[in-house]
């Protein structure tokens, strides 16, 4: 019996002194998983995609009439003095008159960006008139820095946009219908009609940019190199230089 009870004393006490010595083991493995879950959390967050910014940014104040003698910056032109500010700035009428569409394209754009309505400046919007002549074009282009919206005001339009996927979307639509083109995508505008056609289109930037096709590849200043078109389109020399030819390259 003696050596029962002595033998249970000295069990438990190596368990009471293993259990003591495992509470500091315990304690550490605790603050260290208490230091490492914010470093998991923070390297999680930087994983997270980000949303992109699919518009200009939100102006900080009422107006900012750009003062286009300045130098473009980040987010638009600076604004001129408020107190050099008319009822002027905010109206325009530029897209009233119909344009020339006696061009290779049979077609023309008249802008109402920041650069001809500065009221427009921080604002996030604009608009262009497209005036196209019977079987007229607005060329293959892109708008790296708005989503597009549209109206026909008058005549037919094939109006068509190319996705990131090679996929084409396209319908004729008529006077009162709309179309939208997602922002940096490539698309047209053909009148397919026999009259006159006329859209305007609107963008959630109030200079959205325009990358036309034709002339970025055969037009640019200096000209790409006919070695890297010749490739790309897989056509001889002088297929390139007439095309250039045809846009006084």
């Amino acid at each position: 019996q003696k050596y029962h009870n002595l033998h249970s004393s000295k069990s438990n006490s190596i368990l009471s002194s293993t259990s003591l010595d495992n509470k500091p083991k315990a304690a550490m493995a605790t603050l260290s998983s208490l230091r490492i879950q914010p470093i998991f959390c923070f390297i999680v967050l930087l994983l997270l995609p980000l949303p992109p910014c699919s518009a200009d940014p939100d102006p900080l104040q009422d107006f900012c009439v750009a003062d286009l003698k300045a130098s473009l910056s980040v987010n638009g032109f600076p604004c001129k003095p408020a107190s050099e500010v008319t009822s002027d700035d905010f109206f325009f009428d530029g897209l009233g008159k119909e344009g020339n569409t006696s061009n290779i394209f049979g077609a023309t754009v008249t802008g109402g960006n920041v650069l001809a309505f500065p009221g427009l400046n921080t604002l996030g919007i604009s608009m262009n008139r497209v005036d196209l002549a019977p079987g007229g074009i607005n060329p293959p282009h892109s708008h790296p820095r708005s989503t597009e919206s549209g109206v026909v005001i008058k005549g037919k339009l094939l109006v068509g946009f190319v996705t990131t996927g090679n996929v084409f979307y396209s319908k004729i639509i008529t006077a009162g219908q709309m179309f939208v083109i997602p922002r940096g995508l490539v698309h047209f505008q053909q009148n397919v009609g026999e009259g006159k056609a006329l859209t305007f289109t609107a963008f959630n930037s109030h200079l959205p940019g325009a990358v036309v096709l034709p002339l970025t590849l055969f037009a640019s200043t200096p000209s790409i190199p006919n070695d890297v078109l010749t490739k790309a389109f897989q056509v001889e020399d002088d297929v390139i230089n007439g095309i250039k030819s045809k846009f006084g390259s």
